[in-house]
């Protein structure tokens, strides 16, 4: 089962959303759900102690942790 929804942009995000469409060859639909994938997997992650971030693959060093998720 599927279920529709609909969610209001500000004019700046859904042209970032645009940008990225184009660039990756998806659809709105499918970046969004692949969003909400990582943002549960952020909660999920979260509630186990974990963090969220950008990793360095040279150093293995964090380099942007996503904070207020």
């Amino acid at each position: 089962m599927s279920a529709r929804f609909s969610v209001v942009l500000s004019d700046d995000l859904n042209r970032d959303i645009d940008k990225a469409v184009a660039a990756n060859e998806t659809n709105k639909s499918e970046l969004l759900r692949k969003a909400l994938q990582l943002y549960l997997a952020a909660l999920d992650g979260k509630g186990r102690g974990l963090k969220l971030g950008l990793v360095d693959p040279k150093t293995e060093k964090m380099q942007t942790e996503f904070i207020g998720l």
